[in-house]
């Protein structure tokens, strides 16, 4: 029965995001700040599943200059857990196949992310060229899932290195954003469905770095990032264990 209701509860939640968040868009079509307004609302639904949703921002989250941003990517779920995190002036990059989503891949491309066709290389790296100069022309901020694919349970995949080239090439630091684990612990079925702690890190510098430095980058963050997903998954099991 409680499944049932969430089904129907997040139903009627995406036909009205639809609803409202086309016509939001369509105010200011592809305007950045769209991003940001539509991910907090999207954010609101984790309760609706039965999540605690912790977000941990530093004081001057929204302040910053121009970051490149990673973040684990787990699941599907992602949308309404990470998506708290966005802060103003920011777009993401995600595949071009998302347009197609109903309803969802019509309000990713109008609220102004970035589409990149994953399965041509030469496309994504032009792709990539071409945010690397976008940011250099503005003052926008990118959002990137360095795994490239959802881990299911998987823990943190391998790096690619997209990411990392956009920073290196932008000159920008990169701030990781991580995610603790909700693959398998969501249960449509139970009103609580435990803690998610989703936490910014401190910013990395890219300055001085090269393309000869990009792995090397992407294997720091990465530890960086599996470290701090440790440390949330035990902060988390503590928490459930206290029923708090």
């Amino acid at each position: 029965m409680i499944a049932l209701l969430r089904i129907v509860v997040v139903a009627i939640f995406a036909v009205l995001m639809f609803i409202f968040g086309c016509g939001y868009c369509l105010l200011s079509p592809r305007n950045p700040k769209n991003v940001f307004v539509i991910g907090r609302l999207f954010s609101r639904i984790a309760g609706v599943l039965g999540y605690k949703l912790h977000l941990r921002l530093p004081e001057d989250a929204y302040e910053r200059g121009q970051h490149l941003y990673i973040a684990n990517h787990q699941n599907t779920w992602d949308l309404f857990t990470v998506s708290a995190a966005v802060t103003p002036k920011v777009v993401t990059v995600g595949k071009k196949s998302l347009l197609w989503i109903p309803l969802f891949g019509q309000i990713y491309w109008l609220t102004g992310n970035i589409l990149i066709d994953r399965f041509n290389r030469t496309k994504a790296v032009g792709t990539i060229e071409q945010v690397i100069q976008k940011m250099k022309e503005s003052d926008l901020s990118v959002w990137m899932f360095p795994e490239g694919t959802r881990s299911r349970g998987r823990g943190l995949l391998p790096f690619k290195t997209g990411a990392f080239h956009t920073a290196v090439g932008a000159g920008v630091p990169i701030i990781p954003i991580v995610c603790s684990t909700t693959q398998g612990k969501l249960h449509l079925n139970k009103w609580n469905n435990g803690h998610v702690i989703v936490e910014m890190l401190p910013p990395i510098s890219t300055e001085g770095c090269t393309k000869a430095d990009v792995r090397k980058l992407a294997t720091q963050c990465r530890n960086e990032m599996k470290e701090k997903l440790a440390e949330l998954d035990a902060e988390v099991d503590k928490l459930n264990a206290g029923g708090k």
